[in-house]
């Protein structure tokens, strides 16, 4: 096998690649002995036919095995001998389409190969911190939220009318075409108005109504409802208000803690300060983060492959149209340009992710079956009812783990880096570290 480079400019890599017809006809050779012993034919006894006659039969299929087989291993020797890594996959085609049997076979190889990162010092890295405490302020803020959510209902006068976020309890009975149906009925039903829990129109309705009020509901079923013969029909409930309460926030006291899960109030306020301070720490993190990604990338000065920074940008254009045109979900759409600006940010996101990726080789950072077991547990939450779909979804697809397992061994690697530069900390406000975790998405 001959192979001659054609192509070394930047990192553009060409290679020539002659594959001699006697390497492939030795290897479609060694592929008949090897399979003869278990080949049954016709007039013959099995492993007892003729080699001719089997290289007659099956010699075309194993020719283009043999040209496989062969071209990729011409090109993991290659890549292993000259050490370099392709960005993206070669780009592999034969230069001899009038090729026949007895022909050698001429390949032609082209890729971009990765940098060589240059090693990085990063004693000199100077990074600051942001330590916010949970502060009696923040916590009762945090409780008065708990209260409001575990709200409670008292009665109102028996003359106040109804409002917006009030409970009524109502008898009520619905008809379709002047006939009850079933499911239509109910008996001193607790209803919060505004709550959208009823059918689309009917809680406006008892808005103004008092303890004693008998009201006709006029609403129509919606065309997608579920039973299918009530959908889109006109219904009328006829309703009677018992009660009319007001909401009242539960008192911040040892029984909101419980129905909490907490034993009392300080343990419930214990609970809040380490899961507040949890959320500063992972807010901090952000923006140290931010600040060494931004010390990286002044620190190092690498050439990047063109083809990784062009899809790169073109990604990076085509997310910011569709968040600049969210009515658009599909793709179907004018082809986006990226721009200038886009090309800058690419050019700084594969600057890094390929130094981070060197390093975190370098210190032979991985992810654990653990982590990446934590990673699809979370995201599997967003579906509910459908967690074992999505984690055989995820098993059976490698992009999709690729993509979960990325920005974990990304925050390792940025631990690793953390763990080596001169870290200082500052303490800030609560407002103060807002303010900077908004900045992140301004720049």
């Amino acid at each position: 096998m001959q192979v001659t480079e054609t192509l070394n400019e930047g990192l553009k890599r060409g290679y020539a690649i002659t594959i001699p017809a006697s390497e492939l006809e030795a290897k479609v050779n060694e592929k008949l002995v090897e399979a003869q012993p278990e080949i049954e034919m016709k007039g013959f006894r099995k492993g007892k036919v003729p080699m001719a006659l089997l290289k007659k039969q099956f010699g075309q299929r194993l020719m283009g095995e043999a040209m496989q087989e062969t071209i990729d291993g011409a090109m993991n020797a290659h890549f292993e001998e000259s050490g370099d890594r392709p960005a993206l996959q070669p780009d592999v085609k034969m230069t001899n389409e009038d090729w026949k049997e007895g022909d050698d076979v001429n390949v032609e190889m082209t890729y971009e190969a990765l940098p060589a990162i240059p090693d990085v010092d990063f004693s000199g890295v100077e990074l600051e911190k942001l330590v916010v405490k949970a502060d009696e302020a923040g916590i009762t803020e945090a409780l008065e939220n708990l209260a409001s959510t575990a709200q409670d209902f008292e009665a109102r006068d028996e003359a106040a009318v109804a409002e917006d976020g009030d409970q009524v309890v109502i008898d009520f009975l619905g008809k379709v075409d002047g006939e009850a149906f079933e499911g239509g009925a109910g008996d001193d039903y607790p209803l919060v108005l505004g709550s959208n829990s009823f059918i689309p129109g009917f809680e406006e309705q008892l808005v103004g109504t008092k303890a004693g009020e008998e009201k006709d509901v006029n609403v129509t079923f919606p065309a997608e409802y579920g039973a299918e013969h009530l959908a889109g029909k006109d219904a009328v409930f006829t309703c009677t208000v018992k009660e009319v309460k007001a909401p009242k926030a539960a008192e911040i006291d040892d029984e909101l803690a419980k129905k909490f899960g907490a034993e009392d109030l300080d343990a419930l306020k214990g609970q809040i300060s380490e899961r507040l301070e949890a959320e500063y720490a992972g807010a901090s993190r952000a923006v140290m983060k931010r600040g060494l990604l931004d010390a990286l990338d002044g620190l190092v000065s690498f050439d990047l492959p063109p083809s990784l920074v062009d899809a790169e940008a073109k990604q990076i254009a085509h997310q910011l149209w569709h968040e600049e045109n969210p009515d658009v979900q599909g793709h179907d759409h004018p082809e986006i340009e990226a721009t200038e600006e886009h090309n800058t940010l690419a050019e700084r996101r594969v600057r890094l992710g390929l130094l981070l990726a060197e390093l975190g080789q370098k210190a032979e950072v991985e992810v654990s079956d653990a982590e990446m077991t934590q990673a699809i547990m979370a995201q599997a939450r967003q579906y509910p009812g459908q967690e074992r779909q999505f984690f055989e979804f995820i098993q059976q697809n490698p992009q999709m783990q690729q993509q979960l397992r990325a920005p974990l061994f990304e925050d390792k690697v940025v631990d690793h880096i953390v763990e080596q530069a001169k870290v200082s900390e500052k303490e800030v406000s609560k407002d103060e570290l807002q303010k900077a975790v908004e900045a992140l998405d301004e720049e």
